[in-house]
């Protein structure tokens, strides 16, 4: 079994093999972020990551930059012991849209089903784009994890 520096170490010297154009960065010493340039890249890395072993799709997560950004964040992360690899792809606000990963990782449908629901990002190739969480009649448009949604929740008083 490979240890958590050996992944991390892999995973680096991928990264360095890589056409694809990134920009890495070690957080800490069991992490490693990857910001992936062109969205067309971001299947090929995936598989590149599945073909070797470096981890399983824990977690597909929004990242509302706000507004002023006018940019969100999708996040892949893959883990392995302690070892945490984050794929970073930046879309549009309004109109962003990622490739499904499902075709590769099964399991990635529920996430991308939640981030399409939650943030408003499309998935292209998603098969079931149902809610999961929200109610079916629920407000469209009305993204819940974005930073401006307005939800109608009454503001809290000090």
């Amino acid at each position: 079994m490979r240890t958590t520096e050996e992944i991390i170490q892999i995973a680096l010297q991928l990264t360095r093999e890589w056409l694809f154009e990134t920009e890495v960065t070690q957080p800490e010493p069991n992490r490693l972020d990857v910001r992936i340039l062109h969205m067309e890249d971001l299947i090929p890395i995936i598989v590149g990551l599945r073909v070797q072993r470096l981890g399983y799709l824990s977690a597909i997560t929004g990242l509302d930059l706000g507004p002023e950004a006018d940019a969100m964040e999708v996040l892949y992360h893959f883990c392995t012991g302690e070892a945490v690899i984050t794929l970073r792809v930046r879309v549009p606000r309004h109109g962003g849209s990622v490739p499904t990963a499902s075709e590769v990782i099964p399991s990635a449908e529920a996430f991308e089903r939640e981030l399409r629901e939650m943030f408003g990002i499309e998935v292209e190739g998603l098969q079931a784009p149902a809610h999961l969480y929200l109610p079916d009649d629920w407000e469209e448009n009305v993204y819940p994890l974005r930073k401006d949604a307005a939800l109608g929740l009454p503001e809290a008083t000090p």
